[in-house]
């Protein structure tokens, strides 16, 4: 009798023994997993956000029409300097004629670091046929004109929000605008700008820039 007496008080005293264990291994076992999931929270938080994409690039509506490949694509027109890369521009092809008949694709290609605002076909079509001809018959007048549409620097987008520019034909250049869209000379926008050849920076605009007489 006593011999089963003592039997059962060491079967409760073990057992009393082995809950405290239990318990510290449950408890332990919620903390992994509550750690886990902060872990996991905090990992999430720490997951940085796309960046905006900085303004390096061309920019504007008038991108869409420059050619996805060849010459005359961005690609291309990086690769030369700059009279050579508006020749491979379709939209380009009236300034080109008017900078071979002005003499001016050695100076262009030869500069360094400079910018042109270069005119589209569209906005030398806004001239009457007339006084197109007649400019582009008289070479000094010409090469005011062209030469009033280049800077002798290059120039970000960031520089055309509000500023005023010496042209290679010794006129004030003017620039407004910001967030992709500026207007130069009060009255022509740019369409494409930002556009990268071998040593010059371009922005294609839809009104050619007459200098004051």
């Amino acid at each position: 009798m006593n011999s089963r007496h003592f039997r059962r008080i060491a079967v409760t005293v073990t057992a009393a023994a082995m809950l405290p264990l239990a318990l510290t291994a449950c408890s332990s076992g919620s903390d992994d997993t509550s750690a886990s999931g902060s872990g996991a929270d905090k990992s999430a938080a720490s997951t940085p956000s796309k960046e905006t994409q900085p303004m390096d690039e061309p920019f504007g509506p008038g991108c869409a029409s420059v050619p996805k490949e060849g010459a005359g694509s961005f690609d291309g027109m990086a690769q030369d300097p700059v009279a050579t890369a508006a020749s491979n521009n379709p939209a380009l092809s009236t300034l080109v004629a008017a900078v071979k008949q002005a003499g001016l694709v050695d100076t262009l290609n030869s500069a360094r670091n400079i910018t042109v605002f270069a005119p589209t076909n569209d906005a030398f079509a806004k001239i009457p046929k007339a006084d197109l001809d007649k400019l582009l018959a008289n070479k000094a007048e010409l090469t005011k004109v062209l030469t009033a549409h280049v800077v002798g620097e290059k120039l970000t987008p960031k520089q055309l929000e509000k500023g005023s520019f010496d042209t290679l034909a010794k006129t004030k250049l003017t620039t407004s605008g910001s967030e992709m869209s500026y207007t130069v000379n009060d009255s022509s926008k740019v369409v494409c700008g930002n556009v990268p050849t071998a040593n010059a920076t371009v922005y294609i605009v839809d009104t050619v820039l007459m200098p004051a007489a």
